[in-house]
């Protein structure tokens, strides 16, 4: 059985970002909204299904569960800037397929 992957780096997103681990992945407050979601004040949660690779960066990032508003798109945005610990199977580094929730609040 494979290690799961761990975040390691967030990249650019520290400041916009608060990285938690939860039981069905990996999940990211997110504290930027897309400028429509803040006027409609709409809040909720994206699912990313993705594959992150033997280097432990997130490849064939895909909707899973969408929101709208644009804040699917700022979810990928910034998991693209994720860095990962990847998963090891026998101590080798292996790509393995997460699915990371990426949750948008207004504060």
């Amino acid at each position: 059985m494979a290690k799961r992957p761990s975040i390691i780096d967030g990249g650019h997103h520290e400041k916009a970002a608060h990285h938690a681990h939860t039981a069905g992945g990996h999940a990211l407050h997110a504290r930027e909204h897309s400028e429509e979601a803040r006027k409609a004040k709409y809040q909720g949660t994206v699912v990313l299904w993705l594959v992150v690779d033997a280097s432990g960066r997130p490849q064939q990032i895909r909707v899973q569960r969408a929101l709208g508003m644009g804040l699917d798109e700022k979810a990928i945005e910034a998991v693209k800037q994720w860095k990962f610990d990847p998963a090891r199977k026998d101590g080798q580094a292996v790509p393995v397929m997460i699915n990371v929730e990426v949750n948008f609040r207004l504060y």
